[in-house]
Formats: structure tokens, sequence, C-alpha cells
């Protein structure tokens, strides 16, 4: 097998390297400077994929993973813990620059990136799967969606998340019956929850029994449930669908500091028409608000609206997908949008090309989609691109995009 030098770090982490026929060759866990010798690759018309095989010569940006199961069991949750944090960094703004350049044909920099206060510990949730035979409760193995390796403790989790996590395995024979999946939460007000995800929709009554074993052990959760096809349920410890089930940034402090950007971005807001578009629970909207604006916010998911009403301050909020209620929307001056990782149906941006508001901030968790979207905005240039780390030691990366109506 030959050998390869890794150049760069492509968009989902894998290392990027040429075979002597010419052709790219993917290698993930592998760091810029790395010379390798790629181990089962696997072929395609015009590139390769392989696994590392033998590191003869480190990368100086090669670090040793803090987490044992990112050797040990190739846990999937984290990409870049191998990689030193500043060339971290380096690669997650390299992803942005080029698939704004590469896919939505806009001449840009690589942006500037806001860094993470803390490289790890910082995740306010965490989903652990079920291995299909129930024996198993934790992460995928990377690039293997269909095993599950036992979690002992999950290094970019906040901390007060893994202890939970240590007293629940304590009484496993507890868990609900035919057990999917279990989501472990941190709220704003500090308080831990847990909510387990069963595959049928008889009750769990075991709920109370389990929040008393935490209690016993000194540990306060509360305790939800969620049966299939069915809503959340709280079961032990609270009476509200929230904040167990709503959505809401991974990690809080930098998504506080994304909204702050983004609203500022706006600029002057006072007696302007703003649409928040993915609202979630109405953070931006207040801000808005706040601000003087005067705000039409949409929100598909429900409870996320009614959380956004009790939350206040006052605005025009629509339940319900963003392209499904455009009809209903005033004509905005200036636009925040916010969608998931699928980036917008391709009716939000058609109408924003028609009704042509003056500024469109365009918060992206995602810069393939994000790129597809300013295609789709041929109308706007970019005025400024800012990346900010909320992910340390994963290939994901949020942006935000200044667009400007041009002239």
């Amino acid at each position: 097998m030959s050998r390869v030098r890794i150049l760069r770090l492509a968009a989902g982490g894998d290392g990027v390297g040429k075979l002597e026929d010419g052709r790219t060759v993917f290698v993930p866990r592998t760091a810029p400077g790395d010379l390798i010798e790629p181990a089962g690759l696997r072929s395609h018309k015009r590139f390769a994929r392989a696994r590392l095989g033998r590191l003869l010569e480190p990368s100086p940006d090669r670090v040793e993973p803090r987490c044992p199961h990112y050797v040990r069991d190739e846990c999937g949750g984290c990409q870049l813990q191998h990689v030193a944090p500043p060339a971290q960094r380096e690669a997650r703004r390299s992803f942005v620059g080029d698939a704004l350049r590469r896919l939505a044909r806009r001449e840009v920099a690589d942006p500037p990136l806001v860094p993470a206060e803390r490289e790890f510990d910082y995740r306010a949730k965490i989903t652990l799967a079920v291995s299909a035979d129930g024996r198993r409760i934790g992460l995928h193995r990377y690039d293997r969606a269909d095993q599950v390796f036992e979690l002992e403790w999950c290094h970019i989790t906040v901390p007060d998340l893994m202890e939970l996590w240590q007293a629940l395995r304590r009484i496993r024979p507890l868990f609900p019956p035919r057990l999917e999946a279990i989501v472990l939460r941190t709220g704003r007000e500090g308080g831990r929850h847990v909510l387990f995800r069963t595959a049928d929709g008889e009750v769990w009554a075991g709920a109370t029994r389990l929040h008393a074993e935490l209690r016993r052990r000194t540990v306060t959760a509360t305790i939800w449930w969620q049966p299939v096809d069915g809503a959340p349920r709280a079961m032990a410890g609270a009476g509200e669908a929230y904040p167990a089930t709503v959505f809401e940034q991974v990690h809080p402090t930098m998504g506080d500091r994304v909204r702050a950007h983004a609203v500022g971005a706006l600029g002057d807001v006072a007696g302007r028409h703003v649409w928040d578009l993915y609202a979630g629970i109405g953070e931006t909207t207040a801000a808005l608000t706040r601000a003087g604006a005067s705000v039409e916010s949409v929100e598909s998911d429900r409870r996320a609206v009614a959380e956004a009403e009790r939350r206040g301050p006052a605005a025009r909020r629509h339940a319900g997908r963003v392209e499904d209620v455009l009809g209903e929307l005033r004509a905005p001056d200036l636009v925040i949008t916010n969608p998931p990782r699928t980036g917008m149906d391709g009716r939000v941006p058609e109408a924003l090309e028609r009704l042509a508001p003056r500024r469109v901030v365009y918060v992206s968790c995602e810069p393939a989609t994000l790129a597809r979207d300013l295609v789709r905005l041929p109308s706007f240039r970019v005025a400024d691109v800012r990346a900010f780390d909320l992910f340390p030691q994963t290939a994901h990366v949020e942006t935000v995009v200044v667009l400007e109506r041009a002239s």
C-alpha cells in the first residue's frame, strides 16, 4: 500500500490526501500533515476512502485524545479529538469558506471564527442509543450507525449530566421495557432531565420508583417518558413538557453569542417589521421586540410556541412550517432565519427574493445547505460572514451570514 500525505480536512472531518494515481482519498482520524499508510481502500470512480492503517509520521497538529472512547470504541460523537484546538478551528473556518466559494459561488474568504470558552464539558444535552439486543446504552461507532458501545463518560458533555448518567447506570433494571433511547438534558434553570423513549405505548409505571432511587443517591432529576408516536410526559418531578422536549442549543453560552450577533447584524430594528423564522422558544423574537421591532415569528413545534408565549413579550406568532405560513405574513423590512440542518424549503428563498427585505441574517449549522440556499438568493450580496465554535472536537460549525439587497 502506498504512502499518503494528508493535506487538509474535509467538511465531515476526514483527512484528505492523494493516491499515486491522482485520486483523492478520504481517511478518518487523520490530521493535516500526517504521513500515513492507508488500509481497507474502497475505490470509487473519482475518489477513494480508506482507514488509517499505520501512522508513519505524525502531524505537528496531532494530539492525544482526552476521551478513551474516541480510540477504544471509535466513538462517532466527535470527529476531531486527535487534532489540536487551533488546527480544529482553522479547519472549521475552511469548511464554511470552501462551501460558500465552491457551492454558492460567492467570492469570500474563510470567515473569522469566535472560539468557545471550553473545548470540553460544554454540551447541555446528549442522546444515548440502545443496541438492538438491549444490552448496551451509549453512542454509535464512527461510520457504523448500527453499532452501539456502552458509554461510561462523554467528555464534551457537561459533568453534571455525566454524573447523572453514572447514577442511572447503577439502577438500570428500573428503566422502562422496550427502551429505544435516553435523552439527558440540563435546563436553563439548572435542573436535570431524563427522557426515556420506548418502542411501545404501554404506560410505564416505574418512573416514581426510579425517581426515588435517584433521590436516595442524592441525585435530583425530572423523569420523562415518551411512547412511540406519542407526546412526552413528565412522570416524576415536574408537570410541564418544557424544557426536556423543546429544541435549544446544546451549547447555551455560545448559542447566546450567536443570537446576540445575529440580532446586532440587523442594525437598528426600532420601528421595523422583522420576521423571525424557525424561531424556537422565542429568544430571538424577545430580543427584537425589546429593541423596538414589530415581530412575526414562525415555529413548527407548538410546544416551543407555547413556551415563547409564556415567556413573552408580545409578538405575532405562527405555529407551522415556514413554507406553509408565508402567505399569512406581512412583508418584512428585515429577516432572521435559523433553519434546521436541512436548510430552508425552496419556497422560503423564493419569497425573500420576491419581497426584497433590506437585510437577511441567516444562521446556519450546515455549510452545504447554507450554500445551496444562497444560490437561491441571487439578489442578495454577502455583506459579512462569521463562524462560531459551538461544537469543539467535532466537524460541526455554526455560521452567521449577513445578506443585503444588491443595489
